[in-house]
């Protein structure tokens, strides 16, 4: 997908919006919000195990796994906003906040997975550059969907219909990709990191087995870890999919807003997707807390239009729409190679 501009932008540019966005007072911490927020999860987390517990062995329990996947993907979104440090102003406890709530909480290394956001944040949508659109199981460039056979080709053939089914794996994934960085060696804490992911896994499953049926607790697993991929991954799928893919010689503020989309909805996407479906305001201003991108979003998009700067805003299905229809594109090669073998 390609974008145009009616000038380039400048380093200037954006430092003029930086002085609007601070006139507001937009980049101030906001403790009362994040005290809430975290309560409320904390209180959705602790609730849902409680709720484990009281129930017992019970084929109810697939609602509690349902409740837990949320209460997951919503600590997730917290430990989303520490990595940036829009919580503390400080690192020290940034980074011990995000590692109760990525490696305890939720079984996901807190190291690994900022290391990789903080790349994609330098260079999103870059080909080479962002590990979020490297070519793996799903193609977000149509010259990686060539030459690929048996399961991989089958994929990037159908991708845009596999999407979803496949974000059910996506907590998975999170988890075998955390081990592969502490065994590499790429994460800095890999002793406390390992300590602590081990003590989620024992506690998770040792908590299904004692109070579940050995079939009970497979599907509480299935259940829940699906959902929670699935939830996880319509929150960010919508942000970047679709959007052109920069060369890297853009300037910041046109890097950022090109390649990314908002998504309307109101309150509701604003608690649902963590402040995300502000997805270009926090990519020109990460550190700033979530509860400031809706007042953020008028003025950023006001200056965007002033310089003749694209600006991507739609509804949350026809985001995820645009993101389908880009998949299914970029697998037409690999649909037309396969043809051409059978052929």
């Amino acid at each position: 997908m390609t974008a145009t501009i009616s000038r380039p932008t400048t380093g200037s540019d954006f430092a003029a919006l930086a002085r609007r966005i601070n006139a507001e007072g937009l980049m101030q911490r906001r403790p009362a919000f994040y005290a809430v927020r975290i309560g409320v999860v904390a209180l959705l987390y602790a609730g849902g195990w409680a709720a484990f517990a009281l129930i017992g062995s019970s084929w109810w329990q697939l609602a509690t796994a349902a409740v837990l996947a949320v209460a997951f993907t919503q600590l997730a979104l917290v430990a989303h906003d520490l990595a940036h440090r829009q919580v503390f102003r400080t690192k020290r406890p940034s980074e011990v906040a995000g590692l109760v709530a990525g490696n305890l909480g939720i079984g996901m290394s807190y190291g690994w997975w900022m290391d990789k956001h903080t790349r994609h944040h330098n260079n999103p949508n870059h080909d080479d550059l962002d590990p979020d659109v490297t070519p793996e199981v799903l193609i977000w460039a149509t010259e990686s969907a060539i030459g690929r056979r048996g399961l991989k080709g089958f994929i990037t053939r159908h991708q845009a219909g596999l999407f979803f089914p496949l974000l059910t794996l996506l907590a998975i994934d999170l988890k075998v990709s955390s081990v592969k960085a502490l065994r590499n060696g790429t994460v800095k804490r890999r002793g406390l990191e390992t300590a602590l992911l081990v003590v989620h896994a024992v506690a998770f499953v040792g908590a299904l087995l004692l109070v579940l049926s050995p079939l009970q607790a497979l599907a509480f697993l299935l259940v829940h870890q699906a959902i929670f991929g699935v939830y996880l991954g319509m929150t960010f799928a919508p942000n970047h999919k679709g959007m052109p893919h920069p060369t890297g010689d853009e300037d910041f503020l046109r890097k950022q807003v090109l390649t990314s989309r908002n998504v309307r909805g109101g309150w509701i996407a604003d608690h649902a997707m963590g402040g995300l479906n502000y997805q270009i305001e926090h990519h020109l201003f990460p550190g700033m807390p979530s509860a400031n991108l809706r007042r953020a979003q008028p003025i950023v998009e006001a200056y965007c239009a002033q310089i003749g700067l694209p600006y991507a805003k739609t509804g949350l299905v026809a985001s995820y729409r645009q993101a389908l229809a880009f998949l299914h594109e970029v697998g037409a090669p690999a649909r037309a190679e396969h043809r051409a073998r059978r052929g």
